[in-house]
């Protein structure tokens, strides 16, 4: 009698360890039911790298048939920005790998910690994303279809776009998060006061994390702003001087080898621009470069800005796989805060433990992808030369 009670008894601890509260009950144990999560998700993932590769394949495609296209357009990004997003998106790896650490261990209260760390830095990302997107919106510089470059920041219409001296654009995308903001925290208040803590607690959380993304905003404006004043530029055409410059000099080259050797001289050419009657040989610099400043007068900097409707209109072409990739990464962005706001309330509720993580492996494994993902989209786009 006693063995059978002895029996019994390790079948019930069996049972409860394998066909617990979690545990599926198609699974025949909690190993099992963790392998097969795992192949589904590795399974999912494949079919994402299969997703974004159609992408660079396109990208390898053009940059291989317009190389001086992707020369010309990429210094119109801002490499300052985007590699202050790859640290921001490695230092989330991290986190998430220490919370997955945390959850293998069963300590919910570390784990839900980590976790609310990578979605502020998740919503970080995409308010530097913000700052970036918007800036080139002013200046025009969208897909091929709408392409149409400008060299000067359109003064803002708003009225906090006026008293803080940033884009509408940036405004509006501002708007969806500063009213995700107000409510989760006024639902957060509701909450503690009808003693729904643990609810209280999660939509505060929520509510830190949606401020992440005008802390990268805020950290997005003081970095563009860091790099015009290295240059020595207005905040309007920083970006632009550049490639202008470059497709100055590149123009240049073109029309010199129209010439003959003889009227490369630089004492023929010194000779020749103060001489009226060479005008017409120097038509094809105007066009590119504007009239000449009256008076004799130095030139400004605008005087030396080709003519929009010279550049290569194939640029276009550049930013319309800029904006399709980063575009989609920013959305697997916002999929992976979804589903860490998942996670994160299942902290709170102590869900996690040793025979039971397979959730959060499965979230962090994801997040991966998308990191590993901009880790080959910065030099790409960024670090073209």
């Amino acid at each position: 009698m006693a063995v059978a009670d002895s029996h019994d008894t390790h079948d019930d601890h069996h049972d409860l360890y394998d066909h617990g509260e979690f545990i599926a009950h198609h699974f025949d144990s909690a190993e099992q039911q963790f392998d097969s999560g795992k192949l589904g998700i590795w399974l999912f993932l494949v079919t994402e790298i299969l997703f974004f590769s159609g992408l660079f394949v396109a990208y390898t495609l053009y940059r291989t048939n317009h190389p001086e296209v992707f020369e010309q357009a990429h210094v119109f990004l801002n490499k300052y920005l985007g590699g202050l997003n790859t640290i921001v998106l490695l230092f989330s790896s991290l986190t998430m790998a220490l919370g997955v650490r945390s959850a293998q261990l069963g300590r919910n209260k570390n784990c839900s910690v980590y976790i609310l760390i990578t979605m502020v830095c998740a919503t970080m990302f995409l308010g530097v994303k913000a700052v970036e997107y918007s800036h080139k919106w002013d200046m025009g510089i969208l897909v091929r279809s709408s392409f149409d470059l400008t060299y000067t920041h359109p003064t803002p219409t708003t009225e906090i776009g006026k008293s803080l001296h940033i884009s509408d654009y940036l405004v509006y995308l501002c708007i969806v998060p500063a009213l995700l903001f107000a409510g989760f925290v006024v639902a957060s208040a509701i909450s503690k006061l009808i003693n729904k803590n643990m609810l209280a607690k999660f939509l505060m959380a929520m509510a830190i994390t949606v401020s992440g993304y005008f802390l990268g905003v805020c950290i997005g404006i003081i970095f563009m702003s860091a790099t015009d004043a290295e240059t020595g530029s207005s905040h309007a055409s920083v970006i632009a001087e550049q490639p202008l410059m470059l497709l100055a000099s590149t123009q240049d080259d073109h029309s010199d080898g129209d010439h003959d050797e003889a009227d490369h001289d630089k004492a023929d050419h010194d000779k020749a621009a103060g001489d009226p009657s060479h005008d017409g040989e120097h038509s094809d610099n105007e066009e590119h470069f504007g009239a000449h400043p009256a008076d004799g007068g130095e030139a400004s900097f605008d005087d030396h800005h080709p003519d929009p409707s010279t550049l290569d209109r194939d640029i276009g072409i550049f930013f319309s796989i800029y904006y399709c990739m980063t575009g989609l990464h920013a959305i697997h962005i916002i999929g992976g805060i979804i589903a860490l706001g998942w996670l994160y309330w299942r902290s709170l509720l102590g869900h996690w433990r040793t025979d039971y993580f397979g959730p959060v492996d499965y979230v962090g494994l994801y997040w991966h992808l998308v990191d590993l993902i901009w880790i080959y989209l910065f030099p790409l786009l960024y670090l073209i030369d």
